[in-house]
């Protein structure tokens, strides 16, 4: 019996690991097929791209756990960016410039909560309204134009340029993103409920879980990410353009359900989304590298979703 139960436990966990499994196969591949995939610099590119998809990844989790969307991800991406390069344009000071853009991405963050939790709108429908709006929002206070700016203060390059040894920045402020999300899911009331909602709403409800609180908490996780992702991207860039994060919702989305996150909530773990941030972006490096077109790029990673959504489904089904 105890065999049985270990051998049960071994498939489960090889199961899981997955994804680690393809994505250790996938820098062997990389390795073979192009000499640049372990140089120094691209290694350091491939992190720089992980942290700034990866962190919008992150905050999605929450909500893909509770069993919702959020499509409005790179649109507030845009706002945000546009937001602070602006303000740094117009010679604002960074200590000012930085607050005001979160504050403003609280509000849009606890807007879109709002609308879900108290207007019982889908979170699709909801989210694919205000992406619509906050991209239009992006391009009507830039002019449709990108805002570059100057540091004529305080220089904010360092937070997407600069380093901490040889670790670049943003992937400091990942990590450490992913270590907070880790401890939030795994050891806090907060993080239970949240996997509570995605698993049974009702049940959740009735075991005295708020769950338009908890679901307005994830929106606003969310928006935060995107802000820092934001903060990234612009003093990365020393300019944001309003086009920018276009596609970043897909990205973000397509991270977590390869790495594990049920479409229906309620089953991942925020360590695969992880995983899968890093297979999408070091497979997209390697197609690069080997001269892929960039339509056939698409291509590959809508299969690769689909797969692994259908994988997933599959698995859900096997356990009930």
């Amino acid at each position: 019996m105890s065999f049985a139960k270990k051998e049960n436990s071994s498939k489960k966990w090889i199961s899981e690991m997955g994804t680690l499994w393809a994505l250790i196969v996938l820098c062997i591949v990389g390795a073979l097929v192009s000499p640049s995939f372990l140089k120094g610099a691209n290694i350091i590119n491939v992190m720089r791209q992980i942290s700034i998809n990866g962190i919008i990844a992150l905050g999605m989790t929450f909500v893909c756990l509770t069993g919702g969307v959020d499509l409005s991800v790179g649109s507030q991406v845009a706002v945000y960016g546009i937001m602070i390069a602006q303000m740094l344009k117009n010679n604002v000071n960074p200590l000012i410039a930085i607050p005001v853009t979160l504050v403003v991405a609280i509000l849009i963050g606890f807007l879109n909560g709002l609308g879900i939790s108290k207007g019982k709108l889908a979170p699709f429908i909801m989210t694919l309204g205000s992406m619509t709006a906050l991209r239009g929002l992006a391009k009507y206070i830039s002019n449709g134009s990108p805002q570059n700016w100057r540091a004529t203060g305080i220089d904010i390059k360092f937070i997407g340029q600069g380093y901490v040894g040889f670790i670049p920045v943003p992937v400091i402020i990942f990590v450490v993103m992913f270590l907070i999300g880790f401890y939030i899911l795994r050891y806090t009331w907060f993080g239970r409920s949240v996997y509570a909602i995605g698993d049974n709403r009702e049940a959740a409800r009735l075991n005295g879980i708020n769950v338009e609180k908890t679901q307005l908490i994830c929106f606003i996780i969310t928006a935060f990410v995107c802000f820092m992702s934001a903060l990234v991207l612009t003093s990365k860039l020393s300019s944001c353009d309003p086009t920018a994060g276009e596609g970043y919702e897909l990205d973000a989305l397509s991270m977590c359900y390869i790495g594990g996150i049920s479409t229906m909530g309620g089953v991942g773990k925020i360590s695969g989304t992880l995983i899968g941030a890093c297979l999408l972006t070091v497979l997209s490096n390697i197609m690069n590298l080997v001269g892929i077109n960039s339509y056939m790029q698409n291509i590959v990673q809508g299969l690769i979703v689909i797969f692994a959504v259908l994988l997933g489904g599959i698995s859900a089904r096997k356990k009930k």
